[in-house]
């Protein structure tokens, strides 16, 4: 069921771990630091915000990247201490905010007008999280496969309070677990997250070449950020892309309607489910997922 492989597949993981108009000549690639991310710029046009999820590498939007760099500005953020990137620590331990403060400076630094911001999983909440508290900041969100409280995957009538336990155990075994177990929950965890057998090596090597307490701290704070009271602040449009198929022992109804729930005080919302897909729905389905995100940006 969805409801078994993603809280099997992300639990295992957190707890171990266009069609437009011509556009100017591409700009030779630029990498700019901003607190605790890094961007690689890439093309020249409209910009687009990518940023990838827990423990997950930018090189996750290669194929989607390859086909928008010749009309849109990318700016592909890689999060400190995920996929081999330098670590960097926060007087308070926390990861998913500090990030959405240092894209909202990068935005305010590089005089970037109405970007349109696309997320997955971790960085889905990441984008959420841009659009409720920086609203003017950005121009649309595309939500990837995220939900805007993660424990709901696990416990449907949970609250940031009633997580804060679990958190805690998940936290607190990942930092304790050896590199063997590490390596192998990894691995389990990736099957379950990619339906697609050869995009997981490169999954798994990006998992366990992350810091391991950023992952820690990242997962503990996701389990207990509920922003569902937030979501009503969002002023732009915002669509929720999905991965569904049929091993998740569900129907898709089941789904949708998780989702739908979720994100109900969203206001401006739309859904777009992707069949045959687990949770990294850009390698599973690359072509449908770009066609997806070529319809939300000509919308």
């Amino acid at each position: 069921m969805r409801a078994g492989v993603t809280l099997a597949g992300i639990g295992t993981t957190l707890a171990l771990l266009s069609a437009s108009p011509a556009q100017p000549a591409a700009l030779p690639p630029v990498t700019v630091n901003q607190g605790g991310i890094s961007v690689l710029v890439q093309g020249s046009g409209t910009d687009i915000i990518l940023i990838p999820g827990f423990a997950s590498s930018y090189e996750v939007w290669a194929d989607l990247a390859s086909g928008l760099r010749h009309s849109h500005r990318l700016h592909l953020v890689q999060v400190a201490g995920f996929a081999g990137s330098p670590a960097v620590s926060n007087p308070d331990g926390k990861v998913v905010a500090p990030t959405v403060e240092a894209i909202a400076e990068y935005i305010r630094s590089q005089r970037i007008e109405a970007p349109v911001v696309i997320g997955h999983s971790l960085g889905g909440e990441v984008a959420l999280m841009l659009g409720a508290r920086h609203p003017d900041q950005v121009g649309r969100l595309m939500i990837v496969d995220a939900m805007p409280f993660y424990t709901l995957l696990f416990y449907p009538s949970a609250t940031s309070e009633t997580a804060t336990p679990h958190a805690a155990a998940m936290r607190d075994a990942m930092l304790a677990a050896t590199p063997e177990q590490a390596h192998a929950m990894q691995q389990a965890a990736i099957a379950r997250l990619a339906k697609t057998e050869a995009v997981r090596p490169g999954l798994v090597a990006a998992g366990m070449n992350s810091d391991r307490k950023t992952m820690a701290n990242a997962m503990y704070e996701l389990m207990v950020t509920d922003l569902r009271p937030e979501l009503e602040r969002i002023k732009v449009p915002v669509e929720v892309v999905y991965a569904y198929d049929l091993l998740y022992g569900v129907e898709a109804s089941h789904i949708d309607a998780m989702f739908h729930n979720a994100y109900a005080s969203t206001p401006n919302i739309s859904f777009r489910r992707i069949d045959g897909s687990f949770h990294f729905i850009m390698l599973d389905q690359p072509e449908l997922f770009a066609s997806a995100v070529i319809k939300f940006l000509n919308r």
